[in-house]
């Protein structure tokens, strides 16, 4: 059967599979519970068929996605022992990260050796990110407060679920705190985020993947080696070189075991949450993706036209790795991928291993976002009216204490919590959102990987270097980069 005949197959397929859906979950014509078994796994044999004919990877991913989330309606607790597979393709790509961001870097600055295009490029990336993130904090804030999903919300009959205790303050700092003036509480605090920025050891850094520490000493080691005579810094650069290439290679085989692993991570969420959580929660939820649309349409959007990106091509280069953030709900997932397909689409190498790394700190457009609204939902749940000024003033909290959210599943849980404590917020009211934090992490760290990708191209385009033929082949993104 060829391609054309398996699209028409699958589009009429789901199409009346969206139409039986909708009858049956709004009770519009009884349908039994067992022809939507028979309608889901019809739909998911023809997405094989449709995955088998085109034998394309991002084809597999975006299947594998759909029947996960069938085997975790029809066959929930055989979708929760699913969960090592999707923890197993995470730690298999965290392996990537340590090497590949110190070799592309390393050799991005040192095999230039222009230390001036470093700088610029730096002052340029902070810039951008600052202004993306901040039009994300206030995006977020217009929104919860027109859908005031949390006003009158019964708290006590929603799914309560245990509060992460992980602390972002260390033991020694605590004790620090408490020996200083509560005024200046805010500046420690920001004192320690710049401290804990600079790696110890390197080796401790890439084993608890720590993605700023990693970029701040492959600057500095490619700064170092710039300044080192050319004889003795060429095996040096050659071994990074060859090292990059060879974690790229390795990035497409560990790749081909993407589709198991976001099946079994989508699986495992719907099998583990069900879907009667998003009755009691749902307004918070649309709230979240009609912000998050909200930013990508009228932020990240115009940014693009502005600079005249190939919106078709962009959308094709970051569609992969964007459905790998979706489903594991992790940013790391997704970074070897993003930064292959950016450098595909005509970002040049060095910029692309100093701007998408760097933005997993400070350039997390999805979670600000979340972060300004579920701190207003909280409020709201609670009946405490906070003045615009008091809006304000969560909002600039945010906009430093975000920068230091990993880009780890709900590790921006931490610093609601820590956000929601420093303003008198209830915590209780986390506890009953934290149901369906899975479900917001999908959305917000899908857009903070848009939002890195969409920084590498504007920071390439300033500087000046972006090459626009490289995405004008059809076949550019699986061509070989040699």
């Amino acid at each position: 059967m060829s391609k054309k005949n398996v699209g028409y197959l699958m589009l009429i397929t789901i199409t009346i599979a969206i139409i039986i859906t909708f009858l049956y979950e709004f009770n519009i014509v009884n349908v039994a519970p067992g022809v939507m078994l028979a309608v889901r796994w019809i739909t998911a044999a023809v997405l094989i068929l449709n995955g088998i004919v085109r034998k394309n990877l991002t084809t597999w991913i975006l299947t594998c996605l759909v029947l996960g989330v069938f085997v975790g309606l029809d066959f929930p607790d055989l979708a929760k022992s699913l969960q090592p597979l999707s923890q197993a393709f995470i730690k298999l790509v965290k392996t990537i990260v340590g090497p590949i961001l110190f070799a592309t870097l390393v050799f991005g600055i040192a095999g230039h050796s222009d230390l001036k295009s470093v700088g610029r490029m730096a002052w340029k990336s902070m810039l951008y990110f600052f202004c993306a993130t901040t039009c994300a904090i206030f995006i977020g804030l217009a929104v919860i407060n027109l859908t005031k999903a949390g006003v009158g919300v019964d708290v006590a009959n929603m799914p309560h679920e245990e509060l992460p205790t992980t602390s972002a303050i260390t033991d020694s700092d605590k004790k620090a705190l408490s020996h200083i003036d509560e005024s200046v509480h805010g500046v420690f605090k920001f004192n320690t985020f710049i401290r804990d920025s600079f790696p110890e050891n390197i080796v401790k850094s890439v084993y608890e993947n720590k993605v700023l520490q990693i970029v701040i000493f492959g600057v500095i080691f490619g700064i170092g080696l710039a300044m080192v005579e050319e004889k003795k810094r060429k095996p040096l650069i050659d071994f990074t070189e060859s090292l990059s290439e060879a974690m790229f290679k390795f990035t497409n085989l560990v790749m081909l075991f993407a589709p198991i692993g976001v099946g079994a991570a989508m699986a495992y969420t719907v099998g583990h949450l069900g879907v009667d959580i998003l009755k009691n929660l749902f307004m918070l939820l649309m709230s979240l993706y009609i912000a998050l649309l909200v930013f990508l349409f009228v932020v990240l959007l115009p940014v693009a036209l502005y600079l005249k990106v190939p919106i078709k091509k962009f959308i094709a280069a970051i569609k992969e790795p964007v459905s790998i953030a979706f489903a594991t709900t992790s940013s790391d997932a997704a970074l070897p991928k993003a930064m292959e397909n950016m450098e595909r689409f005509g970002v040049p190498r060095k910029i692309v291993s100093f701007v998408i790394p760097t933005g997993y700190s400070f350039n997390l457009d999805g979670t600000s976002l979340y972060l300004s609204l579920a701190s207003i939902f909280v409020a709201q749940a609670a009946g405490i009216d906070l003045s615009i000024g008091q809006q304000l003033l969560i909002a600039f909290t945010l906009m430093i204490t975000s920068k230091g959210v990993a880009a780890v599943p709900r590790a921006s849980l931490i610093v609601l919590i820590a956000t929601a404590d420093q303003f008198g917020l209830p915590t209780f009211v986390i506890a009953a959102i934290l149901g369906i934090d899975e479900l917001m992490d999908m959305a917000r760290t899908s857009v903070n990987v848009i939002g890195n990708c969409l920084a590498t191209v504007v920071v390439s385009k300033w500087e000046g270097e972006f090459d626009e033929t490289a995405s004008q082949d059809p076949e550019f993104l699986t061509k070989s980069m040699d």
